[in-house]
């Protein structure tokens, strides 16, 4: 998983390993400090899955306990407190944790239950629990048991559930949460109809994956993040070509990657760092790279 400056990985063995920015805790390693590779974050090793918000990480063990570490200044953390964390703590005493997502400041998880949980930045109505008021520890969104799948914005999220219906709400200024308005909602509202299968979103935009395989985005598309050859903005979504096998997709701030059924990978959008993996040369320098 990767935050806006720093990397979590899982081994095969369950070991977790990070890099990158560490100025807040965000890596785990009880420093603040910076790691140009990979460093072992505690002893064990029965991590399972692992998601990063801008400064924070989130991450769920074997056992279903959720641990959480970083900086904190919203109650991203769930806690209970606003008190960066350098190293994991355990938030909440549940062991039935089964898949979290995580903004620029705002924490979404899903138990296995099947309920849906939020924390921490709420300032546009993000956590989905119908308020702008900021949440330290994790408050349950609504009653339905049937959540499946979420993903988070900078400041919106995405979430889908198990009969496949499509849900969002939080920041909408760009057309991001896909229901034809750029109005903020502070609870979920559907976004068309049942068949979506998976779903990421990058800081403004929103990229979902049909059960048919078909791909679709909204949002900012400043950068042609969207991938329908154009920079309009888009307020519902929109299909990205024709092809039915698209199998999984995974979006930055400003870009977006995506695989096929038959392995290969696809980029669009921003591309100043090369972070589509195309077209430019990365040189290093001595006060850090340019672009050729």
């Amino acid at each position: 998983a990767c935050g806006w400056g720093h990397t979590i990985a899982i081994k095969a063995d369950g070991t977790l390993w990070a890099w990158g920015v560490n100025s807040y805790g965000q890596l785990g390693d009880g420093t603040t400090t910076q790691r140009n590779s990979p460093v072992q974050i505690d002893a064990a090793s029965n991590w399972a899955q692992v998601a990063c918000g801008w400064g924070h990480t989130i991450a769920i063990k074997a056992d279903g306990t959720l641990w959480a570490w970083g900086v904190n200044s919203y109650g991203q953390l769930g806690d209970g407190t606003t008190t960066q964390r350098n190293s994991p703590v355990q938030i909440d005493a549940a062991s039935n944790w089964a898949q979290v997502a995580c903004g620029w400041g705002h924490t979404i998880a899903i138990k296995a239950d099947g309920t849906l949980w939020a924390w921490g930045n709420n300032q546009y109505s993000q956590l989905g629990d119908g308020t702008i008021t900021n949440r330290t520890i994790p408050v349950q969104i609504g009653t339905a048991t049937n959540w499946a799948q979420v993903a988070c914005g900078g400041y919106h999220t995405i979430a889908i559930k198990t009969d496949g219906t499509l849900w969002a709400w939080g920041y909408n200024n760009r057309g991001q949460l896909g229901d034809g308005t750029i109005t903020e909602r502070s609870s979920p509202v559907q976004i068309g109809t049942a068949n979506w299968a998976q779903v990421d979103c990058g800081e403004n935009h929103t990229i979902a994956i049909k059960a048919d395989g078909t791909l679709w985005a909204w949002g900012d598309n400043e950068y042609s993040m969207l991938g329908d050859g154009t920079t309009t903005r888009r307020y519902s979504p929109v299909q990205i070509g024709t092809a039915t096998n698209w199998a999984q997709v995974s979006c930055g701030e400003s870009h977006t990657i995506a695989i096929k059924t038959d392995g290969t990978l696809w980029a669009w959008g921003k591309n100043d760092h090369g972070q589509l993996g195309i077209g430019w040369t990365i040189v290093p320098t001595p006060n850090g790279f340019t672009v050729n």
